[in-house]
């Protein structure tokens, strides 16, 4: 699993950072890409990466702000120009339908493919046998959501040697194997997956949160998750306009992740206010309160391995 920002500004973009966007790359778990957000120009973005948008299979919209979503009419369309002909689902909060499906009908935008529009609430939004979606509603002017996201247990690994004993020949019978499936061998002996495999090994866990105040769901959303993105609008110093337009101090993000146990924090969604030379004492604040920080920037990848979060 990797994520990788598109967009790390709040509110307007600037030369340093495009408006909200961060791809979830499941491409190693056969998902291809699932798209948080989409701020005006997202498109463009991605022209300064490898990513395709035709491989965006899921998008998840937080709130109607449009630093979140101006950039989803021209990323709809592009993916159809480029050969994207796959269904594609978009997940967000209610007036969501309306506004795209106008913008597109007035715009007279032809999609080659299956779009789907799913209006949330908090709770349930995917799940399968691989991956589980939770919403839960946060804090900030307007309806917003945030999401976790929680890659079920994974099958445990193949004991070689017990593999050896029972005499099963290399092939397609080991992969059977290890994904769970018993095999029947030709002199009609059966192999339990069980007997040859490890435990079973925990999948990742992401919070993406959108605009929000410090609150409980956050927290909650949160809980134990290997890595959470969560807004840092303003520094330390200028909590009293944290409150006063519904969004978090890089202190409020640490004290969340702090609570909720999470492994790494990457702070997102930052003011232009604060330039380039800012960004040190940024997370200087935010590391006395949460020592596992990064500050996003555009463009930034970081993936999740074996346990551990790595910066590429």
């Amino acid at each position: 699993m990797e994520l990788q920002f598109l967009g790390t500004g709040a509110g307007m973009p600037s030369k340093m950072r495009n408006t909200s966007a961060v791809v979830l790359n499941l491409s190693a778990e056969g998902r291809g890409y699932w798209l948080f957000d989409c701020g005006e120009a997202t498109q463009h973005q991605i022209l300064h990466t490898s990513l395709k948008p035709r491989k965006i299979g899921k998008i998840f919209i937080t709130h109607l702000h449009g630093d979140h979503i101006f950039g989803l009419p021209g990323l709809i369309g592009s993916r159809s120009f480029l050969g994207g002909n796959e269904p594609l689902d978009i997940y967000g909060p209610a007036g969501l339908e309306e506004w795209l499906e106008t913008t597109l009908r007035i715009t007279n935008t032809h999609l080659n493919y299956a779009l789907q529009i799913h209006e949330i609430e908090a709770g349930i939004v995917v799940e399968d046998d691989e991956f589980l979606v939770v919403a839960n509603s946060l804090q900030h002017v307007i309806p917003c959501l945030g999401y976790r996201i929680e890659q079920k247990p994974l099958p445990g690994k193949l004991l070689i040697d017990k593999v050896k004993e029972t005499g099963v020949p290399n092939g397609p019978l080991l992969k059977k194997l290890k994904d769970g499936e018993d095999v029947t061998l030709d002199d009609g002996r059966i192999v339990r997956s069980h007997d040859v495999t490890g435990e079973p090994q925990d999948g990742f866990t992401v919070a993406i949160l959108g605009d929000t105040s410090y609150c409980a769901a956050a927290v909650e959303l949160a809980q134990d998750a290997d890595i959470l993105i969560h807004e840092a609008t303003f520094d330390m110093d200028t909590g009293n306009l944290a409150k006063e337009y519904g969004h978090s101090t890089i202190g409020d993000a640490a004290r969340t992740a702090q609570e909720a146990g999470v492994t790494t924090l990457i702070a997102n969604h930052i003011s232009a206010r604060f330039m380039p030379s800012d960004v040190a004492k940024l997370k200087e604040q935010g590391e006395a309160i949460f020592p596992s920080l990064y500050i996003a920037e555009d463009f930034a990848r970081f993936e999740w391995k074996d346990g551990a979060v790595i910066r590429e």
